[in-house]
């Protein structure tokens, strides 16, 4: 694959971290951005080998600042000459049940996992549409195929994210612009160990295994960027579980508490491996 210019959103951690350096591996140059810049610089800088600074450019980000979005990806056309491929990772997620969650929680979800998902996909769309060429890449989740009881809120913003995505794919690609919206199982990331400690959360660890930041950057750098599909779904097991459920909303009934007790055992087993 050619050298690139990618932006990346959620790089101080999980999923955004690993990409960022597997592409920085590959010799592309990357616009690295996260809302924790301080954290970001701070692996970079004890990494050197990893994020070579003459390919990569370290900016803070609030994604869920439509006013930062322009500014920023504005500063990395100029820096980089152009943006070739967008990739919004940056994500947020808090255990609840609906009885229980607060108002904040509510905004949080949708402002960082939906707007800043919107704000992104806006921006770059509207450099990449005046030169008719660009891919953009928004990362969802199997909880936008079916609904998860428990993190409820996660569950809707992703389908948010899902659907506009594939609305936005529809208009965009005629005019040369693609989108793929991706959509993996649990990965092993901070915001996986967080809900560790939620039994809300049991459903995440239902699957048979879950996912490395190494899984799902294999697939994009190997499957999305090469063949800009709509959408693609890791692991396909687990997705077809997922069809299932969003197309026979009943079946989530009695599935639900067969997969429940299967997540909260491995709940129970990492917790008891943390400690």
């Amino acid at each position: 694959m050619p050298a690139r210019r990618f932006f990346l959103t959620g790089c101080a951690s999980g999923i955004g971290r690993h990409l960022a350096e597997v592409l920085l591996a590959a010799g592309h140059e990357v616009f690295a951005t996260d809302l924790d810049e301080a954290g970001l610089r701070t692996h970079a800088a004890a990494n050197p080998r990893a994020w070579p600074v003459e390919r990569v450019h370290l900016r803070r980000l609030d994604v869920t600042q439509a006013g930062a979005w322009q500014l920023v990806f504005a500063e990395a056309e100029r820096v980089m000459g152009r943006v070739d491929v967008l990739i919004n990772i940056a994500g947020y997620l808090l255990p609840g049940f609906v009885g229980d969650f607060d108002p904040e929680s509510v905004h949080r979800h949708l402002d960082v996992n939906t707007k800043g998902v919107i704000f992104g996909t806006h921006t770059a769309a509207r450099h990449m549409l005046a030169r008719g060429d660009g891919h953009i890449i928004n990362i969802a989740s199997l909880a936008a195929l079916a609904p998860i009881p428990g993190i409820s809120l996660y569950s809707a913003s992703k389908y948010a994210v899902r659907g506009f995505s594939l609305a936005a794919a529809q208009e965009l690609r005629p005019r040369g612009v693609a989108v793929s919206v991706v959509c993996p199982d649990a990965v092993q990331t901070p915001m996986l160990d967080l809900q560790v400690g939620y039994k809300e959360a049991a459903l995440t660890f239902s699957g048979s295994r879950i996912l490395s930041v190494a899984d799902v950057a294999d697939a994009i750098v190997h499957r999305v960027l090469p063949r800009r599909p709509l959408e693609l779904h890791l692991p396909r097991s687990r997705a077809l579980l997922a069809r299932l459920a969003d197309l026979f909303p009943g079946t989530a009934l009695w599935l639900r508490p067969i997969l429940e007790r299967r997540g909260l055992a491995r709940q129970r087993k990492l917790a008891k491996h943390r400690g």
